[in-house]
């Protein structure tokens, strides 16, 4: 239950849980923009870097269901702020790996650290938000989205001012496990689960329509992280080696998606307020279908940029939304379906950059990208497993 009055404690905790959504969102995007030197220089084909990337979310799905167990053991917070000072190591190790073997160890071990701590901080931030009484988890994903393009933009200027990939990454990585360990002390203490109604949940055995319910939440869920892959791992080599674009400016599809993402998500709470989760998911998917469609239907710079920020601004709310709802789902234990959600979201980040390496090398990277486009049909047909009003946010 959210508390009648908020006091200086909840609104630190607040900030302090911001902190650790922007340092994940940053950390990582700091590699992004060096995806392509990198390939150049380790000389991979399309195949083999779609297998390599994919191998943070293999890394992810491996540990993801041990998440759960590790925030009742050490707790969220811990378990956050240790999940992203390893995520600092490891993005540097893939930053200088000498060999697609050792990337894509990097990578693997760098999206177990990931798995865990996306979970772990989300709990905390749904905690946070149960503090607060009303919706609060948008915004605390928009900070993600400006740490991601933060992130790209201090790899974009890296490359700009010609900083090599060891100082700039082991800068950034630095920095923000600073602001994770700085930031731990203001995290709500005590068990990440109190006791009250929301745990009656657990009292009634699941029944079929609660885990169709959690498959079809899956499903959004996916389609808003091949959205993401899509802009993490594809945007700048689309940009600069089918369309020719600099690698400055490459580097602004990935900018372009995370940027709008991060609008998105400021008007994400309030929007879904005010017209209820699905017909908000729907929209965004119909948005995201429709910007990239036309973007790859008539390629150019200018136009595939403000398509993939298309694409960014209308999968803003489906992370969230699934997330939300699937630690709502009656008859499971409070953070069973959270952590069920983002373990088989992992799928569509393992999956994407495979089947846009595959597709890629057989008929083009701009067949590849479609996957965008259909991730966002997909949202629209699904939209219908949310509620048309949302519950409350003391639930």
């Amino acid at each position: 239950m959210g508390s009648p009055g908020l006091d200086s404690r909840d609104r630190r905790a607040r900030v302090a849980t911001a902190g650790l959504f922007l340092t994940n969102g940053a950390l990582f995007a700091n590699l992004l923009p060096r995806y392509p030197e990198i390939k150049s220089d380790l000389g991979l084909s399309n195949t083999v870097f779609g297998l390599a990337v994919a191998a943070f979310s293999a890394g992810a799905l491996m540990t993801g269901p041990a998440a759960a167990t590790l925030i009742r053991r050490f707790r969220s917070a811990v378990v956050a702020v240790a999940g992203s000072v390893l995520i600092a190591v490891f993005t540097v190790a893939a930053g200088l790996a000498p060999t697609g073997i050792i990337l894509a160890l990097a990578l693997f071990c760098a999206g177990a650290a990931d798995s865990v701590t996306d979970v772990a901080q989300n709990v905390h931030g749904l905690r946070v938000q149960r503090h607060y009484g009303r919706f609060i988890i948008n915004s605390l994903h928009a900070v993600w989205s400006a740490g991601a393009v933060l992130g790209g933009l201090m790899g974009a200027g890296a490359i700009y001012l010609g900083v090599p990939r060891a100082v700039q990454l082991s800068a950034s990585g630095l920095l923000f496990s600073a602001v994770c360990l700085v930031g731990y002390r203001y995290l709500l203490p005590g068990a990440d689960h109190e006791g009250g109604p929301r745990d009656e949940r657990a009292t009634a055995r699941p029944g079929r329509t609660v885990y169709l319910a959690l498959a079809a939440l899956v499903g959004i869920a996916v389609a808003g992280a091949v959205v993401e892959d899509a802009g993490s791992s594809w945007a700048t080599l689309y940009l600069r080696d089918s369309l020719a674009a600099p690698a400055a400016i490459a580097a602004m599809g990935y900018v372009a998606v995370v940027g709008f993402q991060f609008i998105g998500r400021l008007l994400g709470d309030r929007t879904v307020d005010r017209f209820g989760q699905h017909t908000v998911v729907r929209a965004g998917g119909l948005i995201a279908a429709t910007g990239m469609g036309a973007a790859l239907a008539f390629p150019g710079v200018p136009g595939t940029i403000a398509g993939f920020a298309a694409a960014g601004f209308g999968s803003a709310t489906l992370v969230p939304a699934a997330m939300h709802a699937a630690d709502e789902l009656p008859g499971l234990r409070p953070g069973t379906g959270l952590t069920a959600l983002t373990w088989l979201m992992r799928v569509g980040f393992l999956g994407s950059p495979i089947v846009v390496g595959a597709v890629a090398d057989a008929a083009g990277l701009r067949a590849g990208l479609l996957t965008v486009p259909v991730a966002g049909l997909a949202a629209v047909l699904l939209a219908g497993s949310l509620s048309p009003r949302n519950r409350s946010a003391r639930s």
